[in-house]
């Protein structure tokens, strides 16, 4: 068994400021940190996800409609939908998603 944290989790291959917690066949768990003012484009993905938001707030844009979601909220997102995210708050949201592989 490994304790695995944002200290010694290795970088996801993309310009984001995101750790992969847990991989196996099928999940991943990665934390996003997406700083006040920044946007994670919107993007499709071949599998679900799930957001968890551990804190802050943010609006999440699903195809044209979009979410207002803060600390403790979960949506779960399926690979057909277009999502990103804004942070539009003065500090950093952070979020856990949870791909299904």
């Amino acid at each position: 068994m490994e304790i695995r944290n944002l200290n010694n989790s290795p970088k996801v291959p993309f310009n984001l400021e995101a750790f992969i917690l847990h991989a196996e066949q099928r999940i991943e768990i990665i934390h996003i940190t997406i700083k006040s003012g920044e946007s994670l484009d919107k993007h499709k993905n071949p599998f679900d996800v799930i957001f968890f938001v551990i804190s802050g707030t943010g609006i999440l844009s699903i195809d044209n409609e979009d979410f207002k979601l803060s600390q403790n909220d979960t949506i779960k997102i399926t690979s057909e939908k277009n999502r990103g995210w804004l942070n539009d708050s003065n500090s950093d949201l952070q979020l856990l998603v949870v791909k299904l592989l």
